[in-house]
């Protein structure tokens, strides 16, 4: 018994953390590879090499998501040539809890800064705006045109709502105003992870503040602004839910190796011999020679 327990210590000190497993991957030379395929420069794949490992190991919950998953969901980021990094406030890599599968699925998400840089992108955009409304500043909204005065003087530090602007190089603007309320029983019914705590969890506790002001921008520009291809990807990303995502992994990656039946003999509940492309049945078997290769995924 003493002896078992003295070997403890040994077996535990050779199981890798989250961390260490996700730098191995990220600095193996297939994986290396990827990046500078993907990215075209090797400083560039470096970099997002770091950005990855940095945001991977500073989130507990992300290190519960399988590695692969989250350099894929990094590399929507990476693509999209915006940091990743939750400081910065671009892109992020948020960790989704899926009743269905029992399992974090990792999912990229662009910051309010990140929806800026890709509107201004477009070269369609004169002005795009948005922040937070203190106690004091809102004056009016219309009703009727949707324009927003909130030139009045704040009165406290106190955030009571979030705005968004956007004026297009045509001269056609729009504005849009969430109330803090407003934006938190949107957060409480559409994140997941949020709406089974019964609580902000996750980003929406830590940087409330900046995904509220992203929302508000999204979904304006979502409404009435206009959008590349690349800047309707990024701003539909956060819409699917944890199994939307978990089943685009499994159709991606599912049987995609060719299986090759050239080898095989088809044989049907009696044990006749069934020619694959016609169906024409021949002579009866007594056994079928078929080689397993495997499940095929």
């Amino acid at each position: 018994m003493t002896q078992q327990n003295m070997q403890q210590p040994g077996k535990q000190a050779l199981q890798k953390s989250p961390a260490n497993i996700m730098n191995s991957l990220l600095n193996g030379e297939a994986m290396q590879d990827s990046f500078i395929r993907a990215l075209g420069d090797k400083d560039k794949a470096g970099l997002f090499a770091a950005s990855v490992l940095e945001l991977y190991s500073g989130d507990d919950t992300l290190q519960k998501c399988e590695p692969g998953l989250v350099i894929k969901e990094a590399m929507k980021a990476a693509q999209l040539d915006l940091p990743l990094s939750k400081s910065l406030g671009f892109a992020w890599v948020v960790p989704r809890w899926s009743g269905k599968m029992q399992a974090f699925i990792p999912q990229f998400q662009p910051g309010w800064k990140g929806i800026v840089q890709l509107a201004q992108r477009t070269a369609m955009y004169r002005y795009i705006n948005c922040g937070v409304v203190y106690e004091g500043e809102l004056r009016k909204i219309s009703k009727l045109t949707g324009e927003l005065d909130i030139e009045g003087e704040a009165s406290s530090d106190k955030i009571i709502g979030y705005f968004a602007y956007i004026q297009l190089t045509n001269g056609f603007s729009k504005s849009s105003y969430w109330t803090k309320e407003r934006m938190t029983a949107h957060a409480l019914k559409y994140n997941q992870e949020s709406k089974k705590a019964g609580k902000l969890t996750g980003n929406w506790a830590e940087y409330f503040d900046e995904r509220a002001q992203a929302t508000v921008l999204k979904h304006l520009i979502a409404k009435f602004g206009i959008m590349s291809i690349q800047m309707r990807e990024a701003v539909s990303a956060e819409d699917q839910t944890p199994e939307e995502l978990a089943a685009q992994e499994i159709a991606s990656n599912a049987n995609t190796n060719n299986i090759d039946f050239a080898t095989a003999v088809v044989v049907d509940d009696d044990g006749a011999n069934v020619d694959k492309t016609t169906g024409e049945v021949k002579e009866p078997v007594q056994a079928a020679a078929v080689q397993d290769d495997g499940p095929g995924y």
